[in-house]
């Protein structure tokens, strides 16, 4: 049993291809992954979403279905990919559900790039800085060692660094789901190679701006999300004016695994009370 996931079409960005996808009718709705995930993150919850919302998805540069360069693929480029998406979908307002290091590329495009949201969700997101766990700072200094572990070592690093991500185990095949971008000689020098990449300072160029947030968000948390603290969330959610916080039970921090259904009612529910004031 396999989980069937790709992003149907491609769009170039730089000169690189890109896997995207959409489904449903309606106003539009973006949904961004977090790392070291993909969209496949949002298999369970975009069709919910979509029952109100067309629904765009994408795999980032460096990650699931995308191409996976010896280059940029930091958080820095990330904005300017989804700006680029944000044009090319012809997008006016759109709902923004964001994960993780797409929570990042949620701020920073709005921010930086100046891209108009309806809403903002906001899952456990990488917005306050400092952060970084002690393999990332390992990786950060040794990225060719890493990048040329024997391929049994690094999917077992792969494997216990996903699962801590999770509240409940991950069945095989949603295990697979997401080691299958990362396995391979490809795949292995690109999952060291985004690890190296990661950097305080793209959370630190726009934190001391989330006082400018102009959307309704709401920040949704994993109680027991031991990657980014839940001090952190509600400390965010003091920073952007009006922001509502709530934490999610027995989810760590890959929320849209541990609580899929908890967190398509919350959005339903939060554009419905928009919408109803």
């Amino acid at each position: 049993m396999t989980i069937e996931w790709r992003p149907p079409e491609r769009f170039v960005f730089q000169g690189h291809s890109i896997a995207w996808g959409e489904m449903g009718e309606g106003p539009p709705a973006v949904v961004l992954h977090g790392t070291p995930f993909s969209s496949v993150e949002w298999r369970r919850i975009a069709p919910w979403l979509a029952k109100q919302r067309r629904v765009h998805y994408f795999d980032m540069l460096g990650y699931g279905w995308s191409d996976k360069p010896d280059g940029d693929v930091s958080r820095g480029i990330q904005n300017e990919l989804f700006a680029a998406l944000y044009a090319h979908w012809k997008l006016e307002r759109p709902d923004v559900v964001a994960h993780d290091f797409g929570g990042s590329t949620a701020l920073r495009g709005h921010l930086l790039n100046g891209l108009e949201f309806r809403s903002l969700v906001l899952i456990d997101p990488v917005a306050i800085s400092p952060q970084g766990s002690p393999l990332v700072q390992a990786a950060k200094q040794n990225e060719k060692v890493f990048a040329e572990l024997p391929a049994y070592v690094h999917e077992a690093i792969l494997r216990a660094y996903i699962d801590g991500a999770t509240y409940n185990p991950l069945r095989e095949d949603e295990m697979q789901a997401y080691l299958r971008p990362w396995l391979g000689d490809e795949g292995q020098k690109a999952f060291w190679r985004q690890v190296a990449q990661m950097d305080d300072k793209y959370s630190e160029e726009v934190e001391w701006r989330y006082g400018e947030v102009r959307c309704p968000v709401t920040i949704l948390w994993g109680d027991n999300d031991d990657w980014i603290p839940v001090k952190d969330g509600r400390e965010l959610a003091r920073r952007i004016p009006g922001a509502t916080f709530q934490t999610v039970p027995d989810a760590k921090h890959l929320v849209p695994e541990d609580a899929p259904e908890a967190i398509a009612a919350t959005v339903l529910q939060f554009w419905r009370s928009m919408e109803a004031g």
